[in-house]
């Protein structure tokens, strides 16, 4: 089959999300293939994924045991309603999913995304209260420069300006913590910051100002993704735990993206040894091949809605796709390529090559951090003055055009490539990248 020739008519029809539309329509960089570690471009060019195609794609591009589970589900059973009614394979996969999880978070709940993940998330912890006779606690506290999806709730608990700034007054009774990003002490720093954990300490601020008892949850990223890769400094989010247990707060870790592996454990709750008492999920549970996403509950939360007679609905709450059947094919089928090629551990083998590979830039032109976690890494980038985020969009586009996908947010080169990358595509990552921060201006 022939493929679609590209006119300016199709081009305008698309409005792209987070895309400068008009400087992409000018020049378009089009996908029109990917296997393992490489996406196709339109013009016959492969093109390194150091991104995990948006932080999703774990296991790499047209992995088998996915399409094939795919393919099977479509033909057998393309939907089953999710109210009232149900189908095998939401129930296996919840079960297999729980078995990662360390108890007591033994419960899932079902979505379509990491906004709608973040969304069930904050209803449930202000409905967790409501059963329990506290209805005063509504108050939600998210994280300057968090990033929670793109849903109101979402956006009000996040602190980027940028998705805030143009959408009102936002949800009230929603507060920030400060984030835990300081050059000052913590450049080039590998893995976790020593400095840092009394930011923690913000929150008892909070809480006397507002008063524990209006307050229903705080949600934090553990790893801050999409604001540049913000690690969090050694017994910061044990404090955090700590306060909010002392004050029957409920703690919500956002997992969009350090989930299923991207850390060299199953979910950022092993790698920092954290139990919270909510868990949103996405991307990574269907390798980015099905859109759907995961709330994970901690059992007293859960038991908290198990009262009242048996017939009625216990959470007025979920979504027509909820536990899709194709849906939970592909990600069935991706827990089977995670465990048969032991991608939820292996960011920690290849941890300290990535870590090596992406600090011997050190020295490079207009490089002024590099911090890293897991598969994640960070080179952050001098501003050109007056020009915010121009640097880096242009390392971007130099990066595509010579074979490499990066990811950038503000003037800070995010990566997170797929925990199949072998140490060859990490040498060839870095010196392409290298050779752009040399050509920039």
């Amino acid at each position: 089959m022939s493929k679609p020739a590209l006119t300016s008519n199709n081009l305008d029809a698309f409005w792209m999300p987070f895309t400068a539309n008009r400087q992409f329509k000018q020049n378009p960089r089009l996908f029109v293939g990917a296997e393992g570690m490489f996406y196709k471009t339109a013009d016959g060019r492969d093109v390194l994924d150091g991104t995990a195609g948006l932080w999703c794609c774990n296991a790499g591009h047209a992995r088998p045991r996915i399409t094939e589970a795919v393919q099977r589900q479509i033909a057998e059973l393309d939907y089953a309603p999710a109210f009232q009614m149900g189908h095998p394979h939401a129930f296996e996969l919840a079960a297999r999913l729980s078995a990662l999880m360390p108890s007591p978070l033994d419960h899932v709940f079902f979505t379509n995304s990491g906004s709608e993940s973040v969304e069930t998330a904050l209803k449930m912890a202000i409905a967790y209260h409501r059963v329990r006779g506290e209805g005063a606690r509504t108050r939600l506290i998210g994280r300057e420069r968090g990033y929670h999806g793109v849903n109101f709730g979402g956006i009000s608990v996040g602190g980027i300006v940028a998705n805030r700034k143009m959408f009102g007054t936002l949800l009230g009774g929603v507060d920030h913590l400060p984030h835990t990003h300081d050059l000052s002490r913590n450049a080039w720093t590998r893995g976790q910051p020593e400095s840092g954990a009394e930011y923690a300490e913000d929150l008892i601020r909070l809480i006397q100002l507002h008063d524990a008892s209006t307050i229903a949850a705080v949600i934090v990223e553990p790893v801050a993704g999409s604001t540049g890769v913000l690690i969090p400094p050694k017994g910061y989010l044990e404090r955090l735990k700590a306060i909010c247990d002392q004050h029957g707060i409920l703690l919500i870790f956002d997992e969009v993206i350090t989930g299923f592996g991207r850390l060299g454990s199953p979910f950022a709750v092993d790698h920092f040894g954290v139990t919270p008492d909510l868990v949103t999920t996405a991307k990574g549970i269907t390798n980015g091949v099905i859109p759907m996403g995961a709330v994970f509950c901690a059992s007293h939360v859960h038991e908290a809605f198990m009262t009242g007679p048996e017939h009625l609905i216990e959470f007025f709450h979920g979504y027509t796709y909820s536990g899709h059947p194709v849906a939970c094919a592909a990600a069935l089928g991706t827990l089977d390529t995670y465990e048969e090629e032991g991608l939820l551990t292996r960011a920690a083998e290849l941890g300290p090559y990535w870590a090596d590979a992406l600090h011997s830039l050190k020295g490079a032109r207009h490089v002024i951090d590099i911090r890293n976690i897991g598969l994640i890494g960070a080179i952050e980038l001098q501003p050109i003055a007056g020009e915010p985020t121009k640097r880096a969009f242009s390392a971007f586009l130099k990066a595509y055009e010579a074979g490499v996908l990066i990811r950038t947010t503000g003037d800070i080169i995010a990566l997170s490539p797929p925990l199949i990358i072998e140490k060859g595509h990490i040498d060839q990552l870095v010196d392409t990248i290298r050779d752009v921060l040399e050509s920039l201006d």
